[in-house]
């Protein structure tokens, strides 16, 4: 455990007093290899609440799959799901928000993962209207589906998805540096303001629409629903696509199992997601 920038504990502290909002990704932040939140981290989480701090949960995952830690935690607030492309509000149902991928840009990211030296190396993930559809049902895709709970709909050619326009395209491959080729190819070819190009986990390469990411979500439900301001927020999170949220927010944690580059950016360190590190966090900054 470390701080991971110049600024002291008792400026952390300080900061900790004007929170009003907690926010937590799901994948390697309050749920590890189990798949489950521990009962140390939900303690914490419930006396957060139970002191008046509301937690939301903000996910690269499909609603449906972030749906269980949601309810896990007992939030009662919108849950932002697919990076922030997809806020919904699971109690009277209401979507705030969904940006989708435009279908231009998606025909032109599986032309792209479709050339013949990529083809048969990646998993390709077409989200629309809370489904998952893919080609093929490979190896990674039923391992993924088995550890979000959801049911993968094989269609052989993805194009004829396109009637409806993808929330979210995924590409997998155990190929790390293929995911890593990827990012940096698809970024020259793609401005930020054409796509959100990001990594969740090292194997998983995401496309969104531009305005998505986790910082204009939490921006979005903060200021917009609740009247706050991104200084009294706390979230906590463990890789490339919490960046933003990390970076925006009053008191922004990384986990220890998070990469060198998240870290970096991060105004504390927490343990890592196995050691209960969000719990520890919540504990020093919030209890």
């Amino acid at each position: 455990m470390q701080k991971a920038s110049a600024t002291t504990s008792t400026d952390h502290q300080a900061a900790a007093k004007d929170i009003k909002l907690l926010v937590l990704d799901i994948d390697g932040t309050i749920a590890g290899e189990s798949n489950t939140i521990s009962a140390g981290v939900k303690q914490a989480i419930v006396a957060v609440q139970a002191r008046g701090i509301p937690v939301a949960i903000a996910t690269g995952r499909m609603y449906r799959s972030a749906l269980r830690f949601h309810q896990d935690i007992g939030s009662t607030l919108p849950l932002m799901a697919y990076q922030g492309a997809w806020i919904q509000d699971p109690i009277t149902q209401k979507i705030h928000r969904h940006w989708a991928v435009s279908r231009e840009m998606a025909q032109q990211l599986l032309d792209y993962f479709e050339q013949p030296e990529l083809r048969s190396l990646l998993s390709v993930h077409f989200y629309i209207n809370d489904e998952l559809y893919v080609r093929e049902l490979t190896r990674e895709t039923q391992i993924y589906a088995e550890r979000s709970g959801i049911i993968p709909i094989p269609v052989g050619d993805l194009r004829q998805t396109l009637t409806n326009e993808p929330t979210k395209i995924l590409a997998l491959s155990d190929d790390i540096d293929l995911i890593d080729k990827l990012l940096g190819n698809l970024r020259r070819q793609y401005t930020p303001a054409e796509l959100y190009l990001t990594k969740s986990v090292a194997t998983f390469f995401e496309a969104t629409n531009a305005s998505v990411n986790k910082g204009t979500a939490v921006r979005y439900l903060a200021e917009e629903l609740l009247g706050l301001q991104l200084a009294n927020i706390m979230a906590i999170g463990d890789n490339f696509n919490d960046l933003e949220m990390l970076e925006s927010v009053g008191l922004g944690v990384a986990m220890g199992n998070a990469p060198a580059g998240v870290q970096a950016i991060a105004q504390w360190i927490a343990p890592s997601v196995e050691e209960d590190g969000a719990a520890v966090a919540i504990e020093k900054f919030l209890l």
